[in-house]
Formats: C-alpha cells, structure tokens, sequence
C-alpha cells in the first residue's frame, strides 16, 4: 500500500529575517513546532485512511477525513503563507515588485491605503483563529478578500496570493494582544514579488510547493 506524505520544506529565508516584523522565536517555533505538527498529523490520518480503504473499512476511513482536512489546510496555508514573506530589505517586499497587481488592486479598492484597510479590518474581525487571504476569483479573474476559520485553505477554485496568519501562535509571543500592531508589521515583510507571480500564474503553480516536499 503506497502513500503519500508531505515533509517540512526549509524556510526560503533565515529564521531572524523578517525581524523586527517577525521574531526569530516566533518563527522557529512556528515553523519548527507549529507547521512539523500539522505535516506529522496529516500524514498519520492519510495512512490510517489508506489502510481503511484498502481493507474495506469505509466507516474508519471516513473518520479520518476531519483530521486531513484540519492538518491538510494547516499544511497547505503555512507553505502559502511562509513563501509569501520576504525581508524588508530584500527588493521582492516592495510593491513595485507587483506592477500588475498592484495596478489590479488600485482598481479594484481605489487606491492600495484602502486595500490595506479594508484588509486589515477583514484580519481583526477574524473570531478566534483564521486566515486572511487575497485571492483571484477562478472565473473573474476579479480580487477579493477572504477570511477563513481556523485552518481552511483556499481550496475551493481561487488562488491564493498571499495570507496572513491570525492564530495567535503567529504573534503572541511577540505582540502578546497586539493584534493590530502585528498586522501593521506584516505588510513590511509580504513578498509582492511571489503575490504578482501567483496572480499572473496558474492555480496550480500557487500551490507547487506541496509537490516539491511529498
């Protein structure tokens, strides 16, 4: 019986390179901690899922389907969201290194202030634990933003851009509840450059990062 699992891809980065904006603790820990036990368990619900199956046992396979879809998005959005990030001294984290979508969002809010408000105001309504995505919409090709709850992944047609995460294990031990402060940080440190490649590419080349690491 033959199945795939995923293993933790290397940061593209060093761990203390988003500082200030991020700590190295909080991405040590996040990375090393946080996203290791998402791919740990999702790989133990695939192969206890797979070994249902092969055995006729639909009941026991469908019962994992709850722990793939939670470890599955927690995988899918920190390998998102970790290439989505780069230092803020690195020319990628300017926006002009996203013309196209830069000229799309200007559009599509009016000017790139109010992109960032409206955003920021969609991460701080998030109840409890979620993400925050930009995506391109699979048939408009149009922008919107979208929060999602806990560790739903944008998996459903559109492409993800880039996400910021709102579990407090992505600030606390730096922000404490500084929510705010956090997500005024972040935009130091967003990759414009992989967000523009994303909104130019396919969906799948969005998500080819999970192919390079089974």
């Amino acid at each position: 019986m033959s199945v795939t699992t995923y293993s933790l891809s290397p940061l593209p980065y060093a761990y203390d390179a988003l500082e200030p904006s991020i700590s190295k603790q909080i991405m040590e820990l996040h990375h090393q901690k946080h996203h290791q036990t998402y791919i740990t368990n999702l790989n133990k619900a695939l192969e206890t899922s797979a070994k249902a199956s092969s055995e006729g046992r639909l009941q026991d396979a469908a019962a994992q389907l709850s722990a793939i879809r939670f470890n599955g998005g927690g995988h899918i959005n920190h390998s998102l969201f970790w290439e989505g990030m780069a230092p803020s001294s690195s020319p990628d984290s300017k926006l002009d290194a996203a013309p196209k979508l830069a000229s799309a969002i200007k559009s599509t809010w009016g000017s790139f202030d109010k992109f960032k408000e409206v955003f920021g105001t969609a991460l701080l309504g998030i109840q409890g634990s979620g993400w925050g995505w930009l995506v391109k919409e699979a048939h408009t090709g149009q922008l919107r933003i979208v929060t999602l709850a806990n560790q739903e992944a944008v998996v459903v047609g559109d492409t993800p851009l880039f996400g910021v995460d709102m579990w407090e294990h992505a600030y606390y031990l730096q922000y404490l509840n500084g929510k705010a402060a956090y997500v005024e940080n972040i935009w130091k440190v967003i990759n414009w450059k992989t967000a523009e490649a994303r909104f130019g590419g396919s969906r799948d080349d969005a998500f080819k990062i999970l192919k390079a690491h089974m």
